[in-house]
């Protein structure tokens, strides 16, 4: 059974905490950079999505330019450890998937103006 909120329903406390967690967990991610790009992970559109559960842990859902991206290994870390440091996060998974591929639609257009693509 799904659950959804009436049109003029205040949202819950739990749901505004959800949502500034959201917040806080996107400017976390702004400050994590590919190496190989001069542009943070979200904005390049790596993060396809943030799931926070009742307890607080989060799962990110992220992708690569490509599997056989050098930083395979150390960038979800990163990603991971970055989202961790937020107080009253509880845990984090970083599930790195590659479906579907990512390109360079999925950047935000600053990005795409900071690498000279606009």
């Amino acid at each position: 059974m799904r659950w959804c909120l009436k049109p003029n329903t205040k949202p819950t406390n739990d749901a505004m905490e959800k949502a500034e967690l959201e917040q806080q967990i996107i400017e976390k991610l702004k400050q994590v950079f590919d190496p190989e790009i001069p542009v943070n992970v979200y904005d390049l559109g790596f993060i396809y999505e943030i799931n926070i559960a009742d307890d607080m842990g989060v799962i990110i859902k992220m992708t690569l330019t490509a599997p056989n991206c050098p930083v395979a290994e150390t960038l979800p870390i990163e990603v991971r450890d970055a989202v961790q440091s937020i107080r009253g996060v509880s845990s984090v998974y970083v599930d790195l998937v590659f479906e579907p591929s990512w390109d360079q639609n999925m950047m935000t257009d600053a990005a795409k103006l900071e690498l000279g693509l606009l």
